[in-house]
């Protein structure tokens, strides 16, 4: 059996706490560092004047062409680390030249078509 379609998180929303271990997600972020030694990377965004990161363990995708200060968009599983939340990279793409503004605001938009189609599938009391 498959699992279940990842669900596209922003970056500030993966360091919240909120998600499970092993959850599948969708995230986004500008490569700033990449250890290969260490597999592992860091994905930055801005949000409300706030720099948020995403640690990301690289083992999965390996080899691939890091490019320091592209976009990137990676689908993996969330784990739960002594230093944090890291998400476990299923794929890494470079992203460079998506309109991620109106990612997010895709993003958003289908957040609240879902919410009104769960909505209208409740019965009334």
């Amino acid at each position: 059996m498959l699992p279940a379609a990842a669900v596209a998180y922003f970056p500030w929303e993966i360091n919240s706490g909120s998600l499970q271990e092993g959850e599948s997600v969708r995230t986004f972020g500008r490569l700033m560092y990449y250890q290969p030694e260490e597999s592992k990377a860091t994905l930055t965004t801005r949000h409300a004047s706030a720099q948020h990161k995403v640690i990301v363990h690289t083992l999965f995708v390996e080899p691939f062409n890091a490019i320091i200060g592209a976009q990137y968009m990676i689908l993996g599983e969330i784990e739960n680390c002594e230093g944090g939340v890291v998400v476990r990279a299923r794929v890494l793409n470079c992203v460079d030249g998506v309109n991620l503004a109106l990612f997010q605001k895709a993003v958003n938009q289908q957040r609240s078509f879902f919410r009104e189609s769960e909505s209208k599938a409740m019965p009334p009391d």
